[in-house]
């Protein structure tokens, strides 16, 4: 079967909206993809503060938000749609959201974004609410990421993105996904404070020194004592490390340096996790590295230093899947959905069972 899809991903570092239209070909149980048409619409300054203080509202403004968001997201796909000249050629969409509250311990899950309204705008099938299943039966709900990983890019037994938080996939003897730590949300948050959006290539990062105090104080962190599975909400980085780093009073390039330095050992750390009692894999694994931190020259760079030692191979793709493999692998789960198939794994979120998420919005004219 032949489907073509759009998935739509809004990340923790609010970069912008990430729209994929892809084909995907299921054929006697193997998957394959082809990404037709990929683009970033970035947010405006009056977007990002709505989505960046979307916890703080009152109920009703919640909601309104909610709401408006829906209908942005399907004028942005309808402006997508015209920009590539999609007209009739859209089955399904399927609309990740973005992630307002997220409390796995109180099955408690929020992503803003209705579906009902994307599907009013677009005319299209929506799928939405792509983690709710998963929490309802116990689960993190998070990272969703890994069915993508199995069924589309099965060459690769580790799987690294670096958006706002970092997460992992690792295909040992289950296959097992967790958040690894805040990344370019903490980061970005720096970059602004020395009057950038973000550090382009990590440059300031890398004439800075890492601070050897802060950075015990960011590894001591509880979370990282935990066994996955896992999974972090946006305030880890902003209410909690974020703090912690302004709190040490050491100059922006210092920061990012050693915020940089973080990322990369707590990396190490996960991947290490999994090897025979803490000790280095004797054999190499490739180690598939995609969103915005990719773009992350001294990041790379660093990762790819700690990792050598290891005996791990850092590989960064082709720059549409660096970009847009979650909004992609978004279209992928609204298509299981649609087919009422498996879309979260159990042994990712640690739910009862697999399951089956997303709620099914139709907006065809029937």
């Amino acid at each position: 079967m032949l489907y073509r899809a759009i998935g739509l991903m809004s990340g923790s570092s609010l970069d912008g909206l990430d729209i994929v239209f892809a084909e995907i070909h299921e054929n006697g149980g193997k998957w394959s993809y082809e990404i037709l048409a990929a683009d970033c619409y970035p947010y405006t300054v009056e977007w990002k503060e709505k989505l960046k203080n979307a916890v703080h509202l009152p109920a009703l403004d919640y909601q309104l938000l909610h709401t408006a968001y829906g209908h942005y997201l399907g004028r942005e796909v309808n402006r997508f749609i015209e920009a590539h000249q999609l007209h009739y050629k859209v089955q399904l969409i399927a609309s990740h959201g973005h992630t307002t509250f997220h409390s796995p311990a109180q099955q408690m899950t929020g992503q803003i974004g209705d579906g009902a309204a994307i599907a009013a705008e677009t005319g299209i099938n929506v799928v939405s609410d792509l983690r709710a299943m998963d929490i309802a039966l116990g689960g993190q709900g998070a990272p969703i990421v890994p069915i993508g990983e199995k069924l589309l890019l099965g060459d690769y037994s580790l799987f690294l993105n670096i958006g706002g938080i970092a997460n992992i996939s690792i295909n040992a003897d289950a296959y097992v996904a967790f958040d690894v730590c805040s990344a370019n949300r903490v980061l970005n948050m720096l970059a602004i404070d020395a009057g950038k959006e973000y550090d382009e290539n990590g440059m300031i990062a890398a004439g800075g020194e890492a601070d050897e105090n802060l950075l015990d104080k960011l590894n001591a962190l509880d979370y990282y004592k935990k066994s996955w599975p896992k999974s972090l909400a946006n305030d880890f980085g902003t209410d909690i490390v974020y703090p912690i780093i302004k709190e040490a009073g050491i100059d922006v390039q210092d920061a990012l340096r050693t915020y940089v330095e973080h990322i990369c050992q707590q990396i190490k750390n996960s991947i290490l996790s999994f090897s025979s009692n803490n000790k280095p894999q004797t054999t190499n694994h490739k180690l598939l590295i995609t969103g915005g931190g990719a773009n992350n020259k001294f990041l790379i760079h660093r990762l790819n230093e700690m990792l050598t030692e290891v005996n791990i191979d850092v590989i960064v793709p082709d720059e549409k899947l660096v970009n847009y493999k979650e909004a992609l692998v978004m279209a992928l789960i609204g298509v299981l959905r649609w087919r009422e198939e498996y879309n979260v794994l159990a042994s990712v979120t640690g739910a009862s069972r697999n399951s089956i998420n997303g709620a099914v919005w139709i907006g065809q004219d029937a």
